[in-house]
């Protein structure tokens, strides 16, 4: 397998008593999708903070392309590839569609911000933001406001944002978290098509996403990784079973009782 392109070891993060992440040891390859999944309470949010920069962790190293990243600040990862989407759509809500994307290409870029409003007529914006929206599926919602789009629509901007700004790794927080079925599969059908160009790490509570989409899995349970493997891997491990996805098991055997 390829070097790693992101990589942690001994990582660990505290608040007060409480250790949100325990000597994490993570390891995501080139072109794949890597999901992470655990309870509630078991650090996978506050672990893609560390990554993004947004906290500082207490022990330990982060290496991204092989460079040690772990005190530095989030604009300088972001230059170097590494993108963060949120659980909350972070979006401009009074912008068009077209206008929040040109402000991602002109921040990636380097440009000024002085003219956000006007970024969507400057040729050297549009033309790639309305690629991007293209490939997202939102071309022919370039000239809405944000705030009029579906839940799910918001979510997709929030893609074609980080698409933007050209990122090696894509850090995605619970990409499909409010979705109804349909909303869940265009999400899916769009992350499927980054695999390979992108390097996906996304956490993810819908077990079905997760088994659709990742070519591994990280098991997190109150901060510590308790299994890595291949989705076959997880699915028959026991303390995965025991501390996570056994539960749901149980539960979809029990809906399926006549």
């Amino acid at each position: 397998m390829n070097e790693a392109l992101l990589e942690t070891r001994g990582l660990v993060k505290q608040f007060g008593a409480l250790v949100a992440t325990d000597h994490l040891d993570l390891t995501v390859f080139p072109g794949e999708i890597h999901a992470i999944i655990g309870p509630n309470g078991a650090g996978k949010t506050t672990l893609l903070a560390q990554l993004a920069g947004e906290l500082r962790p207490d022990a330990g190293t982060i290496r991204f392309g092989g460079r040690d990243i772990t005190h530095l600040p989030v604009h300088t990862r972001s230059a170097l590839g590494l993108a963060r989407s949120f659980q909350i759509t972070s979006i401009f809500h009074g912008f068009s569609v077209l206008d929040n994307v040109a402000i991602a290409v002109q921040a990636r870029a380097g440009h000024s911000f002085r003219f956000w409003r006007n970024a969507h007529t400057i040729p050297e914006l549009r033309e790639p933001a309305l690629a991007i929206l293209e490939r997202v599926g939102l071309r022919e919602r370039a000239e809405t406001v944000a705030a009029r789009l579906s839940h799910g629509e918001q979510r997709q901007l929030e893609i074609a944002m980080v698409l933007a700004t050209q990122p090696k790794l894509l850090l995605l927080d619970e990409p499909t978290a409010g979705m109804g079925a349909e909303e869940t599969a265009q999400m899916i059908a769009l992350l499927r098509e980054l695999k390979g160009e992108h390097t996906l790490l996304l956490v993810e509570h819908d077990m079905d996403a997760v088994f659709a989409l990742a070519d591994r899995i990280t098991v997190l349970v109150y901060g510590r990784a308790i299994a890595t493997g291949t989705i076959e891997e997880i699915r028959v491990n026991p303390e995965v079973r025991q501390a996570y996805l056994g539960e749901e098991e149980r539960g979809a055997a029990r809906s399926d009782r006549p």
